[in-house]
């Protein structure tokens, strides 16, 4: 880069960095790092681990503010004694997208990372045998199908029922903790891509969440959240000064993971959502689609905070592996005033019109999981009647989610 320039950019005012960077003054550049929950333990010198046989369940994400490994900090510490590790979906260093993931081993620790995605998804009484405590440390999306929540639900009812505590070390909501959108999960409905009848785009940290789960659900267990400092939920993970870790192979940068509340609810159709190249979720196609008219129609809709470009991409691999596929680029010009819900509507709505017959819709509601909104899709009702359909129960969800809430809230949209 030109030192010129950069010289140039770092001396703009924050009002100068675009609506993009800034959110539209929703969250400022920080004056330090925020502290996760693996920061406030350590600073705390692991006192809430004092003297316990500690199993931690983390991957690549689990991180200090300075980039150092939970593991390694843990395993270091005098007071504690880590004697087990479980990983999630996509495995202990976050890079695999198979559907089974066998055990590992940790060349740090010398122990066996037993998978929770594996001939297991929830840590068996043998597993938890001589545990105290079970950890809890991954960075989460803010997204209901992201599937880190139910690997930490699963785990806290085991904990339950063995007799094991369970401790969250807080993170930050990387796609902010005010703004609520989208469908609650159909009661009964629930799977693992569905843990709980919750929002599509919660605004919840993971501590909260285990909060609600544990009430909501009766689980008795022993629960201690470590709470992240120095957060404001309006912040973005930008916001934050830390480290960007990919929480998996397809979330790469903070605009996916603002997109993929709503660009993420359609891949389980005939859509491709970008797997397979450089930006996942940032553009949707199929060979079937005509990429001009589809962008027209989508920036005719006239969604607040982002417009619609047309493209060509190959995935190299994933869905329509090697095949020429006419879509759209999601181009975010205001992450404040942007529905990723209302986005994901308006795709839904467009696709049912201008492609009845080539989208196939037979699991439209995988993880959507709301039965009254998919029939609405596909019954071709417009995106306004889709979205006011269910926020009689957005409004329930958020009355129920205040309860759980850690750090003070500011007003949502």
């Amino acid at each position: 880069m030109n030192r010129f320039f950069l010289i140039a950019v770092l001396l703009l005012p924050v009002s100068d960095y675009g609506n993009v960077a800034k959110g539209q003054g929703r969250a400022d550049i920080p004056s330090q790092v925020v502290l996760a929950g693996i920061d406030v333990l350590r600073r705390d010198n692991f006192s809430v681990l004092a003297d316990q046989k500690v199993a931690l369940i983390t991957n690549q994400t689990g991180v200090t503010g300075k980039g150092e490994s939970t593991v390694e900090l843990l395993f270091k510490a005098d007071t504690v004694d880590l004697v087990a590790l479980f990983s999630p979906e996509h495995g202990f260093a976050g890079t695999l997208d198979q559907s089974h993931i066998g055990d590992a081993r940790d060349d740090t620790t010398g122990l066996t990372v037993r998978s929770l995605y594996g001939k297991t998804r929830v840590p068996t009484p043998e597993m938890l045998a001589g545990i105290d405590t079970l950890v809890f440390d991954i960075q989460d999306i803010g997204t209901r199908f992201y599937t880190y929540i139910s690997t930490m639900g699963s785990a806290m009812k085991a904990a339950g029922q063995n007799g094991v505590r369970f401790v969250v070390l807080d993170r930050p909501n990387p796609i902010g903790g005010v703004d609520v959108h989208g469908p609650i999960l159909d009661a009964g409905s629930e799977s693992f891509v569905g843990f709980h009848p919750i929002a599509v785009r919660h605004g919840m940290t993971v501590g909260e969440l285990a909060k609600m789960f544990q009430s909501e659900l009766k689980i008795e267990v022993d629960l201690v959240v470590v709470p992240v400092e120095g957060w404001q939920r309006e912040q973005m993970f930008d916001a934050t000064g830390r480290l960007w870790v990919n929480p998996s192979p397809n979330m790469r940068n903070l605009n996916q993971a603002l997109l993929y509340p709503g660009v993420g609810l359609w891949e389980m159709t005939n859509l491709s959502v970008g797997r397979g190249t450089d930006t996942p979720f940032e553009h949707i196609g199929a060979p079937w689609i005509d990429p001009v008219p589809l962008a027209g129609q989508l920036n005719d809709a006239g969604l607040s905070g982002v417009r619609f470009v047309p493209t060509r991409f190959v995935p190299a691999s994933s869905k329509y592996e090697n095949e020429s596929c006419g879509g759209v680029h999601f181009l975010i010009t205001n992450r404040a005033e942007l529905d990723p819900l209302r986005l994901g509507m308006t795709l839904a709505t467009t696709l049912r019109s201008m492609y009845p017959e080539q989208w196939e819709t037979s699991k439209l509601d995988r993880l959507l999981s709301s039965q009254a909104t998919a029939d609405l899709i596909l019954a071709g009702k417009g995106v306004d009647e889709i979205v006011a359909a269910y926020q009689g129960d957005l409004q329930v969800f958020k009355k129920r989610r205040a309860t759980f809430l850690i750090y003070p809230e500011t007003e949502s949209r």
